[in-house]
């Protein structure tokens, strides 16, 4: 492929042209001209209802995006994805964490190898661990049995557990806690410890190699925080490690017994189902786990077998890729209607602005378009009285994925109505709004409204499930996870990288020399200034 093969293939340019003439049309035109727009445009795999009708899409859009698609070779690339292909060129590695959710019948060849047997083995091995601590037969030094589980990592490391925990919060042990540190600030683990007794606290520890800075700052932290209290004979029942780094887990003083490890080919932001979830499995029970697991490999199975216009992930990804390259959206909102997927859009932040906050293509080469959206949101309905009025009259474009259940998180059918209702409704309002003759005709102060118009208009995803499961939960993960893959295919990017985040971790270090005194690096006269406030203050 050349550099501008992209922008120079015929379907770019149509695609470009059907944008550049699509300005004036209303989704109030596409419904009235198609009375069976909303049954076109809704499909359904896994339990998982995806509306797409409230788009800036029609019949010719759509083809185009699918053609699109084809010639960029999305099927191909995934295709090798479920290969064992290195795929992640830039590291030169497999990328196979749909290895981690495949059925111990199924087989996985990687590098020559069958890895499904690998990860059964670990997973039985998570079982059989996690069991033994919600049963209360792990205990800690003093014969006390663990209550609060805390889990140390930091990005993909933690935001999947915390995700999962808060979203599985229904099917979570009554009596055992889980309490996440990531942050390399004190402050995080001062407060997740300050009411916990050490003799009934289990700290996992999660970094693949036992060397990221802030996990590994913060457990030494740990670590002392339960010395203190218990001596160092107890530091191996009250910690274990989500590791590969044996002689690093036995320094610290843990049993390399209760270690877990994963693989190369599994990528901390799409590891949640890995051993990186131990926390997540000693809270929900291995049979929950392994249900979640189920709703990842059902939406696997879906985008590695239907057609492009039948497969939900290829069209959510199409459909983000629409506004980011043809109508210049720069953000994507995620708005859970669910209290308990309140963690989720953060999660989605690592998912997808890590793997295609890209700028260059798999040769090297500067893309030519612009690659990855901002993803951000809340859940429903808090942020209808925050940002929505943005969204309802502001300037910027700004698709929404609106997410919701029918069976309600709480024992109270009537206050799930009206989230259900609030849902259905934002999703109307954006993309029909209301009129000044609307306006008019309900009475409304001719003053007012200019300021009450709302234009509509503006494009919406619903994704509807029955209920928030764990098996659901998978399902809704694997959707983005693939969503991600498919724009990461067209722009021709490696999705499963992330060099951009290792610069700044190189400077913190360099910087920390500075300040202790160890050192005195070269550096711009902002950073020098800095440097020095910050010495002299610290210093008074």
């Amino acid at each position: 492929m050349t550099q501008h093969s992209l922008v120079d293939l015929a379907v770019w340019q149509d695609l470009r042209g059907q944008a550049a003439a699509w300005h004036g049309r209303h989704l109030k035109d596409l419904f009235r001209e198609d009375p069976q727009r909303a049954e076109r445009y809704g499909v359904e795999a896994c339990g998982l209802y995806f509306d797409f009708s409230k788009n800036w899409l029609d019949d010719r859009v759509l083809a185009g995006l699918l053609k699109l698609a084809e010639e960029r070779g999305v099927t191909a690339r995934r295709d090798a994805m479920f290969a064992g292909e290195h795929i992640n060129a830039t590291e030169d590695r497999a990328v196979m964490h749909v290895a981690l959710r495949m059925p111990p019948s199924a087989r996985c060849v990687v590098d020559g190898k069958d890895v499904v047997p690998e990860v059964q083995a670990v997973l039985q091995r998570m079982a059989d661990f996690s069991t033994r601590v919600r049963e209360g037969r792990w205990l800690g030094a003093s014969g006390k049995r663990i209550r609060t589980v805390i889990n140390i990592g930091i990005g993909g490391s933690y935001l999947g557990p915390e995700m999962a925990y808060h979203a599985l919060r229904r099917f979570c042990h009554p009596q055992i806690g889980l309490r996440f540190v990531a942050n390399v600030d004190a402050a995080a683990l001062e407060r997740a410890v300050a009411d916990l007794d050490p003799a009934e606290t289990l700290f996992v520890v999660a970094s693949k190699t036992f060397t990221t800075l802030e996990t590994m700052t913060n457990a030494r932290a740990a670590r002392e925080w339960l010395v203190r209290a218990l001596g160092e004979a107890a530091v191996a029942q009250h910690f274990v490690a989500v590791s590969t780094n044996t002689e690093a887990v036995r320094a610290f003083g843990m049993d390399t017994e209760h270690m877990f490890g994963f693989w190369d080919w599994v990528g901390g932001r799409y590891s949640m189902d890995s051993a990186i979830g131990l926390s997540t499995m000693i809270a929900v029970g291995a049979e929950a786990f392994t249900e979640m697991l189920a709703g990842f490999h059902a939406m696997d199975e879906h985008f590695r077998s239907a057609p492009l216009r039948q497969n939900l992930p290829v069209l959510h990804g199409l459909i983000s890729l629409w506004y980011n390259d043809f109508f210049g959206a720069q953000s994507q909102a995620v708005l859970p209607y669910a209290q308990d997927l309140s963690r989720f859009p953060a999660y989605l932040q690592q998912l997808q602005m890590e793997s295609n906050g890209k700028s260059v293509d798999m040769h090297g080469r500067a893309l030519p378009v612009d690659s990855g959206m901002v993803i951000w949101g809340e859940p429903g309905t808090d942020g209808q009285h925050s940002f929505y009025q943005l969204l309802h009259q502001g300037t910027r474009l700004i698709p929404c994925d609106l997410i919701g259940f029918v069976e309600p998180l709480a024992d109270s059918a009537a206050q799930h109505d009206l989230l259900m209702a609030n849902l259905i409704a934002q999703a109307e309002a954006l993309a029909f709004g209301k009129t000044a003759e609307e306006l008019r005709q309900e009475g409304a102060p001719d003053a007012q409204i200019p300021f009450r118009v709302c234009p509509g208009n503006r494009p919406s995803n619903v994704l509807l499930l029955d209920a928030l499961t764990p098996y659901s939960l998978g399902v809704l993960v694997a959707f983005y996870e693939h969503s991600v893959f498919t724009q990461g295919a067209i722009w021709d990017i490696d999705s499963f990288d992330q060099w951009g985040v290792e610069l700044g971790k190189v400077l913190a270090l360099r910087i920390l020399d500075d300040i202790q005194g160890k050192a005195q690096h070269p550096h711009d006269s902002s950073t020098r200034q800095l440097l020095a406030r910050y010495r002299a203050a610290r210093r008074n």
